[in-house]
């Protein structure tokens, strides 16, 4: 594991560097003082270990790409966005490590880890790893009853659930088990494009502050 630093971070030195002022040519001779000792970098804000191999972005958005499971599946997966917040990676983090599994009926409900998952057991599954729920939902309690969720699409996360289906929309990528409007046509946890048509037959909700 690997601990992520948002990009274009600066610790105290290189601050002290910029803001020293000009002397117009002459050189000062500075006082005789003990130096401090160095103050080691705090991790920037929203940074969470992302697991070797998975890829990382500069940015506030995720980007899909194609790759392939450990037990040789092909998976459409995200990068991680270094700019979002912390549960925001490590919703994505943790949905990494599920796309490319079949689509299974029931699936992260009886249990958390399985060997597939069906579509609110995969948005589950991310909430869950985002410390943003604490037990796998069905996708009608996604439907306007998710007790942490807030009405609406958020700026990060985005739920959306009705009595049939449930699927999550996380940094621009949406992830979902089903294949509409998707080319690649992989039932199952995938990463796929935000081009659903249909999300007004869903009720959104988001949670707090995301």
């Amino acid at each position: 594991m690997s601990a992520v630093v948002l990009a274009g971070f600066a610790g105290a030195g290189s601050a002290a560097s910029a803001a020293t002022p000009r002397s117009g040519g002459l050189t000062a001779t500075p006082a005789a003082t003990t130096p401090a000792p160095a103050t080691p970098a705090a991790p920037a804000p929203g940074a969470v270990a992302i697991p070797d191999g998975m890829r990382t972005t500069n940015g506030i958005r995720a980007k899909r790409y194609k790759g392939t499971t450990t037990d040789g599946r092909t998976a459409y997966f995200a990068r991680v966005p270094l700019q979002a917040p912390a549960p925001v990676q490590a919703a994505i983090v943790a949905a990494n490590k599920i796309v490319g599994k079949p689509y299974k009926w029931g699936g992260g409900h009886a249990r958390v880890e399985d060997s597939g998952y069906d579509c609110s057991g995969t948005v589950s599954y991310a909430l869950i790893a985002a410390k943003l729920l604490d037990a796998p939902l069905s996708s009608y309690e996604f439907d306007g009853n998710w007790k942490a969720g807030l009405a609406g699409e958020g700026q990060w996360i985005s739920v959306y659930g009705n009595s049939g289906h449930a699927y999550a929309v996380i940094a621009g990528l949406r992830l979902d088990t089903s294949t509409a409007k998707d080319p690649s046509g992989i039932r199952g946890p995938q990463w796929r494009p935000d081009n659903r048509t249909d999300a007004t037959d869903f009720v959104a909700t988001h949670p707090a502050g995301l």
